[in-house]
């Protein structure tokens, strides 16, 4: 007996979950609708209906059909029942944005701030959070999370930075950033965050290799939609993957690293660090910035081969240059195809779709994500 109300229970679960995640996906449905498509019957879609409606997460959008009959009501998702809120740290900036239910960035705001390890620093990272929760008049209620995204590895339980060389802040803790945050919160390896938004904004690519190319060269490899972190919380590490031995000096203390030449500075540091600077003077045809991205293009496809023969699956170019390649996509295919000993092309290779913010917008989704699992 007991048995069988468990798995009646799980079934009930089972068609809670559905019917909120179909509605996520299809805004606008009817219950016939949800019928049609989870072949459930109309009691059972009814009864979880007015269970969502109650707990805030569902609500009437509008009415469907004009056979002279009565119109069938519409129900679409709360998007903003819960909202959660992501920072990205980096040497100089700070930036802030929230994520509704659907996923969608709802707020953006970059600041200047230059980091430090201070009581000064993480009062204004709680004034940034309460910044952009007033302007979309959000109570503490509706938060569900704050993820802090920063440029380096972090524990499993997402509270401790085991190697911070970038800003040097090893050891520095969630706690510590989260001194005048009053809400859950989790630290996020900047990479795999950005990786999560990426799959998450892409429902056809479960499996891919991100390769975050900003001012720090990092890489997340997403499995099945998951994030595999690797038997020490280092998988990923592209940017410590050495292309030319004895080559230049990296921060991590070896030479020759892949963060010696894609990082974004190797294109930036011709327009004063401006990364949008530098390409448009790409644009205006100017040689020595032709030049310049020549060198790049050549060791970022040597960068993605390497990848790909490990990996085998989706590639996708991100971060602050990756932002600004897709005029030059087909250039970069052109490249890396060469180098491929199995393949005549490199469709492998896709642009970022989160163009800003990634980091931001995926230590967000950590929280969105887990609360959605729990429905």
């Amino acid at each position: 007996m007991a048995t069988k109300k468990t798995a009646n229970m799980e079934i009930q679960k089972k068609n809670h979950t559905n019917v909120f995640q179909l509605l996520r996906k299809s805004d606008g449905l009817t219950k016939q609708n949800i019928v049609n498509t989870l072949q459930l019957c109309l009691p059972t879609v009814t009864q979880n209906i007015n269970a969502l409606c109650e707990q805030g997460l569902v609500t009437e959008c509008g009415t469907e059909g004009n056979t002279g009959g009565r119109r069938a009501k519409t129900y679409g998702i709360v998007k903003d029942a819960k909202v959660a809120i992501g920072l990205d740290i980096t040497r100089n900036h700070v930036s802030t944005v929230a994520v509704d239910l659907t996923g969608s960035v709802i707020y953006q705001e970059n600041t200047r701030r230059k980091f430090e390890k201070s009581d000064a620093y993480y009062r204004y990272l709680g004034k940034m959070v309460r910044k952009c929760m007033t302007a979309l008049q959000l109570p503490d209620e509706k938060i569900l999370g704050v993820g802090i995204g920063v440029p380096g590895l972090v524990t499993a339980d997402n509270q401790t930075v085991f190697y911070g060389e970038i800003l040097h802040f090893t050891g520095s803790t969630c706690a510590e950033f989260s001194t005048y945050i009053p809400f859950p919160t989790a630290l996020m390896n900047d990479a795999n965050a950005a990786g999560f938004a990426e799959t998450w904004a892409d429902p056809d690519i479960k499996t891919a290799f991100y390769l975050m190319l900003s001012n720090n060269v990092g890489g997340s490899v997403i499995i099945n939609g998951q994030t595999y972190t690797g038997s020490h919380y280092r998988s990923g590490e592209v940017g410590h993957i050495c292309i030319e031995r004895g080559g230049r000096r990296c921060y991590c203390g070896q030479q020759g690293c892949v963060a010696r030449y894609l990082a974004a500075t190797e294109l930036s540091n011709m327009t004063d660090g401006r990364i949008a600077d530098y390409f448009a003077l790409l644009q205006s045809g100017d040689g020595q910035a032709a030049e310049r991205f020549d060198t790049y293009l050549d060791n970022l496809a040597f960068t993605v081969n390497t990848l790909y023969m490990l990996f085998d699956c989706p590639i996708i170019l991100g971060g602050y240059v990756g932002a600004h390649l897709f005029p030059y996509m087909d250039e970069i295919k052109l490249r890396t195809q060469r180098l491929n000993s199995f393949e005549s092309d490199a469709e492998y290779l896709h642009e970022c779709l989160y163009r800003t913010e990634a980091i931001a917008a995926g230590s967000a989704l950590h929280f969105i994500s887990r609360y959605l699992e729990s429905i």
